[in-house]
């Protein structure tokens, strides 16, 4: 599958580009993309949610009413989870995670058909490599506008890791900027146009093959 190549005025170069068929014209696997997406978002999670047991409430220890004959249940502290103020019982625990295991063919697959229904909706977008001589917010506001994505939610994928390019892009809101080898599921599925440089497609080729 080729594509035309853009400059940064999102004029033609007169070069194409050959995209793999098996990472960009695959069957989309709906399952493994949901199962990629929750990952993703349960490792985002931070779990630093937690509650007082009865250890940790702070009370008397004496015991608050005789054992036998009172016609109720034993009770030994005030601390216990079956009175009002007491520690909660199998309450949430800040050691807990949310991402769960995927096994790397799935999470492969996943991207592969991401990729895939952004190609077959017309939402890729192949521009030559570039750089600014220094983080200018301004100059990558021209290069959204010159692409016709200003306001619009944009992901550029880069050969390496460009400091530049990642701090030119960091106060426009919907414009982010990822390397090829960082590029997830949920990164892909949710930006409007996805934006490779030239230099990445073969970086992608060798992690996602």
């Amino acid at each position: 599958m080729k594509l035309d190549i853009l400059n940064i005025e999102g004029k033609k170069t007169g070069k194409q580009v050959d995209l793999p068929d098996d990472i960009f014209a695959v069957e989309p696997n709906n399952h493994a993309i949901y199962l990629a997406v929750k990952q993703y978002n349960g490792n985002q999670r931070q779990a630093t949610h937690a509650a007082k047991e009865r250890g940790q409430i702070t009370g008397s220890t004496r015991k608050i009413k005789r054992q036998k004959g009172t016609g109720t249940a034993r009770a030994g502290s005030i601390k216990s989870g079956v009175f009002r103020g007491g520690g909660r019982m199998f309450g949430p625990r800040p050691d807990r995670t949310y991402g769960g295991k995927l096994n790397k063919k799935v999470k492969r697959l996943a991207r592969k058909s991401a990729l895939s229904t952004k190609m077959s909706s017309g939402q890729i977008v192949i521009v030559e490599d570039f750089t600014f001589k220094g983080p200018k917010t301004n100059e990558y506001k021209n290069f959204l506008n010159n692409l016709d994505l200003a306001g619009k939610r944009s992901l550029l994928v880069t050969g390496d890791h460009d400091q530049v390019l990642h701090l030119s892009s960091r106060n426009i809101q919907k414009a982010d900027v990822a390397r090829a080898q960082d590029l997830n599921t949920y990164d892909v599925l949710k930006t409007n146009t996805l934006i490779l440089s030239e230099g990445s497609i073969a970086k992608i080729k060798e992690t996602f093959a």
